[in-house]
């Protein structure tokens, strides 16, 4: 694997702390601001609905742009964003930093996945990905648990400083090994991107992520208040999980990447199948502390199993022109997800539902995704096209 995605990896790591900081952080911002745990929850469907809007955008306007100029700009926009909530004085305040943040979400991700597969042979395109998103992974391993350490001996506030820390560091990585753009990438005509879109399996695709992961969020988002209010954990033991629940990610997204690489279809219908399970047992995990983190361990191995099979099933789709597109276009889908996640999740507390039975609001939500996977069977579909992520070579 060619040192570039390793760049590419810390660039992801950055933009998923501050994606996932917040989580560890709900309770803290909320008495700060004097605002509920439901309402401090809507800042990740805030920063998931930015995602969504932002990706397709901002990759069609910055579609001529040369790569790495463009994923620096990204990350400057990322350290401004994370500054301006440092600084935020309210909850609007800290929504719009938020949201300033997420619109470098999508395009850095999706075209840092064409990039990633344009870089290795077609049978490691899916393993190309996971390294991509290892970034991610490592960001909920290391950089929550450690936000949230920071945000319990010096305040939410100087989390958010350490995040615009990590994105200095990244766009030093950035700059020092993703290779000069030899000129502006080759790009087909907007027309032929936009026929991508055409094509049933590609909705049905990017419908399936959306479900599909808004399992995980309508449980994960409300980690925080499980543990401290219903397993009684202590602050510290809080981070540990979290580190626990990251190291999951980690082995979740290998996995994944390697059952990819087998049969894209066949690995995103089991592992939608193992994660359903997994969400619908939460109702029974989170009454001793020895149970809950064993739990939550299981819990990120099977939810990041289902990324790289969801996003090569997409790009598998997309045709030779629209791989740009449709890549950023299921970040902003998992994203959808994200936010559908976190808000069914709040609309099902503030219904009175309980923090104890979130588990099940989530295993309806991955039910859809798996339904929308065994719907995309029968139906007709693209054979992977070799070349079609070559267009993001710079």
């Amino acid at each position: 694997m060619p040192l570039s995605l390793l760049a590419l990896a810390a660039g992801a790591f950055g933009i998923g702390t501050t994606e996932f900081i917040i989580m560890g952080l709900l309770t803290q911002v909320g008495s700060d601001l004097g605002i509920s745990i439901p309402t401090a929850g809507t800042l990740i469907s805030g920063y998931a609905i930015g995602v969504a809007v932002g990706a397709p955008v901002l990759t069609l306007l910055t579609r001529h742009w040369p790569r790495k100029r463009l994923l620096l700009a990204l990350m400057l926009i990322f350290i401004a964003g994370n500054l301006a909530a440092v600084f935020a004085p309210n909850y609007t305040a800290l929504m719009a930093a938020r949201v300033l943040t997420s619109l470098t979400h999508g395009t850095f991700f999706g075209v840092g996945a064409v990039v990633a597969t344009s870089l290795v042979p077609l049978e490691k395109k899916a393993s190309a990905i996971a390294l991509m998103f290892s970034g991610l992974t490592l960001a909920t391993l290391l950089g929550v648990p450690a936000g949230a350490w920071i945000g319990q001996h010096f305040g939410w506030r100087m989390a958010f400083a350490a995040v615009a820390g990590v994105g200095v560091v990244a766009f030093a990585i950035l700059v020092a090994f993703v290779p000069r753009d030899l000129g502006r990438p080759a790009v087909p005509p907007l027309q032929q991107e936009l026929a991508a879109l055409r094509h049933p399996q590609v909705w049905l695709g990017l419908g399936i992520t959306v479900f599909g992961f808004a399992g995980v969020f309508a449980l994960y988002t409300y980690i925080e208040p499980l543990l401290t209010q219903v397993t009684r954990m202590a602050g510290s033991l809080v981070a540990l999980t979290l580190l626990l629940f990251g190291a999951g990610l980690a082995v979740g997204n290998l996995l994944g990447g390697k059952l990819a690489d087998r049969g894209v279809l066949r690995a995103l219908t089991w592992s939608l199948v193992a994660l359903l399970v997994v969400l619908a047992l939460g109702r029974w995990a989170f009454g001793h502390p020895g149970v809950a983190m064993a739990y939550v361990v299981v819990l990120g191995v099977m939810a990041f199993a289902t990324v790289a099979p969801m996003q090569m099933r997409v790009l598998d789709q997309a045709g030779p022109h629209g791989a740009n597109l449709v890549s950023s276009l299921n970040i902003a889908a998992f994203n959808l997800g994200n936010a559908l996640g976190a808000w069914a999740g709040g609309l099902a507390l503030a219904g009175g539902l309980g923090l104890v039975h979130l588990g099940w609001v989530a295993a309806a939500l991955t039910a859809m995704g798996l339904l929308l996977t065994v719907w995309s069977r029968y139906l007709p579909v693209r054979h992977p096209v070799p070349q079609a992520c070559d267009l993001a070579r710079a």
